[in-house]
């Protein structure tokens, strides 16, 4: 219906505390409502298709609200936000527009600009990038077009006078990247005009220019109302522009502050309005954090004056007191008119149902704002949306909903790399990429879409796998498939490791450089083979099944080619450029979304979650291509124009009736900053906000939920005490003094036989068990092949031993030359007492003795007979070597025990006869006088002014082993936990001790001591 009284431009906007939705649809239909037609000859412009459905919602609102059994809704067009990658409604982008060249593919144009950054890198000389961070490099180029496109910044204005004016007093890196950006660019548009093709935003921008002549032409005879859209680029301004003198025509902006004064207005800056007619239209002092900016943009860009906006009078359905908005206003005031909040009124300064709370970690704040959620859902009909910028935060409140049977499903979705099929495809990038390693093989087989077919087969397959886990636990072995397939032998679960290996091996031996295609293929192959369909289904397989062939099918065509190392980043960088959205089925009431899924959506309840700093405002993100300087003079807004964006989706929401800010004092990076618009809220409040605004109810009933328990008993110091059939075990002569030290480490393993068990993957280059079995196993074949060949050397032997045991090769490359060193210095230490009448016994040897009715057994490293026919105990140390002092102490009791066995006899099942043992020996890795190696003896001889006299070694060794039968294996002593703090043992069994309970204790008497 034309208003013949109005002259210029119709514009509107809707204050925040009526509700965008709900008060334009409030206003529509009283309006715009037709008998027998409702509202299908309204054409409505919109911003997404998101927000089309939150209009569509709200109509069907007003619908409920007045009783109405349906009403023929509007025609709702989506202008396609960039943001959410959407594209024009039909509308705007007819059939017929055979006028407008295609818009080119974008993965066609990302692989395009890989290609041609090479070849402008190669051409100047420069460092040729690897597939991955040329990828990345041509993905930020492509966003940059993008950026200047939407702008109508042509390529030819990278060489414009104020560019180049600015070009010299910039960095040689700045300088660098613009020239090759400028070269790649203008190679960019050469193609597409050679393929009869333009970019995307191009063509967007010609679409909306095209229907700006038609409508400004011939006005269509129905009314069109653009609702909501606040993108300020040209060519859309224009098309507003257009709508809006319309005779049935109208703008409807959200959120645009009418209330602001003249002064704070300008205090905004340029916003696109040159002081001079070619001057800049933006300035190093605009305001482009301010939430009111890009209104302001928008505004010169149409052509309209603010005074000529007009306020929409309809409220919505869930519309908050007005006094809302006036605090809203002068929360997001610029930073001179901010000086007004002295003599604020205090209606001006109100926020009557805005609460803040904190929580202590992100954890905290994601199951805090789960039970506010869970406490409004008992108000029938009271709606609820959780807002945040921090999808991690989204996630962990979904997870938290779902413990009371909540579907809340994030509507901004996740990262196609964080979904069960995008992880599948990860991991087997990942053993692609770097081979078949122990912690991705795991993964991969053992990822809940692999033989999901079929339950049975799927237990099956599980059971192989938690053997092959064990058993490829601790260091890393070496790369290939013939370590996995021992340790599978081992393990015995060599048919399960036939069926694994068919499935890994088409991803194993790439060459170093691969078309992206042919790995797309057989990745996707693999997949298939892991998971089958099963792969492909739900909304990730859906996604990441059209993000494959979309990719294959260009890169095959580009003839793109990566390195394999790359494989795994190329795909992970790809994946999370898609996000997967749930299908529609959650709660009716409960609604959680990002920032750009926010806009025009109410509820009753708003929670914006995560206000802190990097996560809402974000860090803007500079362009890594164009200077700030450079934009600012091509008239492009900069960086911080996002942060903006983001003050003003704060600032709608803060127009529901209840408005709950959240934010974390930690997050899993470490403590955290309030964000800025939190901390204008705190300083608008005043000394109102803890009286009236401290969310306090649910942060006081969280501790109660499941965090705080009832305060247990102290833990007592543990002490088993097992019935003595079970005491009755071998003793070990390395856990002697184990038993002493601590007896509920030699409690844990010997009777209650449990074993530490290591992750995968570990640390090679800190394990001295790894380096003492090298070791060990190379000194005692050496020692059984120097009897057939007595001029056999060390070195050389050790050599080809490290090549036949295939360690790790980064192990290999930095242990290999200092073992061989010490190795080297042992065969000479042999040579010299071969000299003297010393020769080799036994080595590796294993014995075994009964003492006092107990059996104690050991594995002697190497045995020697003396010129005076006694015998010598060695024992080769990789780790720390025992002090004297310890020995004495009884708390490294190993060379001895071996001593008393040998004297027993114990050792002449190996050929060895009982003699006495009159040298003990620790044959180490440490340095001495400069060289690896060192020889030392734990008694008190030669120039040693400590430890046992010779004649008291063995005695005190006895005597200690005969203490421990008598106390603990015989007696009744029970098994107590750090009964001797001095002892520096082992660790392995603290955390089932429970060590941290109670050793603070140990600082007081215990009870009953």
């Amino acid at each position: 219906m034309a208003d013949p009284r109005r002259s210029g431009p119709l514009v509107y906007s809707i204050a925040a505390h009526r509700g965008f939705a709900d008060a334009l649809v409030a206003g529509l239909v009283p309006r715009y409502r037709e008998p027998g037609f409702g509202l299908a000859r309204l054409t409505l412009l919109v911003p997404s298709s998101r927000a089309a459905r939150i209009l569509s919602e709200a109509f069907i609102r007003h619908a409920g609200e007045n009783g109405e059994g349906g009403l023929l809704m509007p025609r709702m067009i989506a202008v396609g936000d960039l943001d959410l990658d959407e594209k024009l409604g039909a509308a705007l982008d007819p059939l017929g527009a055979a006028d407008i060249p295609p818009a080119s593919d974008p993965v066609a144009r990302w692989l395009t600009l890989d290609r041609l950054i090479a070849e402008e890198r190669a051409a100047e000389g420069m460092e040729p990038l690897p597939g991955r961070a040329r990828l990345n490099l041509a993905r930020e180029m492509a966003r940059t077009m993008d950026r200047l496109l939407v702008e109508e910044k042509a390529p030819e204005d990278l060489w414009s006078e104020p560019v180049l004016d600015q070009l010299g007093g910039l960095a040689v890196h700045w300088q660098h990247a613009i020239r090759l950006f400028a070269r790649v660019n203008a190679r960019w548009q050469a193609e597409l005009a050679e393929r009869g093709q333009i970019d995307a935003p191009t063509r967007r921008n010609w679409l909306f220019d095209r229907a700006a002549r038609r409508w400004k032409d011939t006005p269509p005879p129905h009314p069109v109302v653009a609702a909501g859209v606040t993108s300020a680029s040209p060519a859309l301004a224009r098309l507003l522009r257009v709508i809006a003198g319309m005779p049935e025509g109208a703008v409807v902006l959200p959120d645009l502050d009418l209330a602001m004064d003249d002064a704070a207005w300008d205090e905004l800056g340029r916003a696109g309005a040159s002081d001079t007619p070619d001057g800049p239209v933006f300035g190093a002092e605009d305001a482009l954090t301010h939430p009111q900016y890009h209104l302001k943009l928008l505004l010169n860009r149409m052509g309209v004056n603010r005074a000529e906006v007009q306020p929409w009078h309809r409220r919505g359905i869930s519309a908050a007191e007005p006094a809302r908005s006036r605090a809203i206003s002068s929360l997001f005031l610029p930073p001179q008119a901010s000086r007004t909040w002295a003599k604020l009124d205090a209606a001006d300064r109100r926020l009557t149902g805005v609460r803040l709370m904190s929580s202590a970690t992100i954890e905290e704040e994601a199951q805090a704002i789960a039970l506010l959620v869970r406490a409004a859902l008992e108000q029938s009909e009271k709606r609820i949306a959780v807002v945040t910028a921090d999808r991690g935060l989204a996630r962990r409140v979904v997870q938290h909903c779902e413990r009371w049977n909540i579907a809340a499903d994030d509507s901004a979705g996740r990262p196609l790399t964080l979904t069960p099929a995008g992880r599948l495809l990860g991991l087997l990038a990942d053993i692609a990429a770097h081979g078949p390693d122990p912690a991705n093989l795991v993964a991969a087989f053992g990822h809940p879409l692999v033989r999901a077919w079929d339950n049975d087969a799927r237990r099956a397959w599980l059971s192989g796998l938690r053997a092959f886990d064990r058993e490829l636990r601790g260091p890393s072995p070496a790369p290939g498939m013939e370590p996995l397939r021992k340790a599978a032998d081992e393990a015995k679960v060599s048919d399960w490791w036939a069926e694994a290996e068919a499935l890994i091996t088409p991803l194993v031996g790439w060459p170093a450089q691969i078309a992206l295609a042919d790995a797309l293929t057989r990745l996707a192959a693999v997949a298939e083979d892991f998971a089958r369909t099963a792969v492909w289904e739900r909304e990730d397989g859906r996604a990441l099944g059209t993000m494959i062939e979309e990719l294959r099918g260009q890169a095959q065509a580009m003839g793109t080619l990566v390195e394999a190392a790359d494989i795994a980043g190329v795909l992970r960088d790809a994946m999370d450029e898609v996000a997967v959205r749930p299908g529609y089925g959650g709660h009716p009431r409960v609604a959680i979304y990002g920032l750009l899924e926010a806009r025009m959506a109410r509820a009753d309840l708003v929670i914006c979650g995560g206000l802190n700093e990097g996560s809402w405002p974000q860090p803007p993100g500079a362009d890594a291509l164009l200077a700030p300087a450079i934009l600012r003079a091509l008239g492009v807004p900069g960086a911080e124009f996002r942060i903006g964006l983001a003050a003003h989706d704060l600032a709608g929401a803060m127009g529901a009736p209840e408005v709950v800010l959240s934010r974390s004092l930690r997050d899993a990076e470490g403590p955290t900053l309030p964000s800025r618009f939190l901390l204008r809220a705190m300083a608008l409040l005043g000394n109102d906000l803890d009286k009236e605004h401290r969310e306090t109810a649910i942060p006081a009933l969280l501790p109660h939920l499941d965090r705080q328990r009832p305060a247990a008993d102290e833990y007592p110091r543990p002490a088993p005490d097992p019935a003595p059939n079970l005491r009755d075990v071998v003793i070990r002569v390395t856990a002697l003094d184990r038993l002493l030290g601590d007896p509920y480490q030699f409690y844990a393993q010997a009777i209650l036989d449990l074993r530490r068990l290591d992750p995968l993957a570990t640390d090679p280059f800190s394990d001295p068990a790894l380096r003492g079995t090298l070791v060990h196993d190379i000194l005692d074949q050496w020692h059984k092949a120097k009897a057939a060949d007595p001029g056999l050397a060390l070195a050389p032997f050790a050599t080809a031993h490290f090549a036949a045991a295939r360690v790790h090769p980064l192990f290999r490359a930095l242990w290999q030359p200092r073992l061989i060193a010490v190795l080297e210095r042992f065969e000479q230490w042999i040579a010299e007492d071969a000299a003297e009448g010393r020769t080799l016994v036994a080595s590796e040897i294993d014995g075994e003795m009964i003492f006092d009715g107990v059996k104690v057994k050991g594995r002697a490293d190497r045995i020697d007979r003396l010129a005076d026919g006694s015998l010598a105990i060695v024992d080769y140390k990789t780790g720390r070597v025992p002090s004297k002092a310890e020995v004495a102490a009884g708390y490294a009791l190993q060379l001895g025990l071996l001593g008393l066995i040998a004297q027993e006899g114990g050792f002449a099942s190996e050929g060895v006869p009982a003699g006495a043992a009159s040298e003990f020996e620790y044959w180490s890795f440490g340095k001495k006088d400069g060289e690896f190696g060192k020889r030392e003896k734990p008694m008190k001889v030669g120039r040693a002014t400590s430890g046992l006299l010779p004649e008291e070694f063995l005695p005190h060794h006895s005597d200690k082993l005969a203490e421990a039968i008598r106390r603990f294996i015989k007696g009744t002593d029970p098994f107590k936990a750090r009964e001797n703090p001095d002892y520096k043992g082992y660790t392995d069994f603290d955390q089932l001790m429970r060590l941290e309970e109670w050793l603070v204790r140990l600082t007081g008497p215990e009870e009953g001591a």
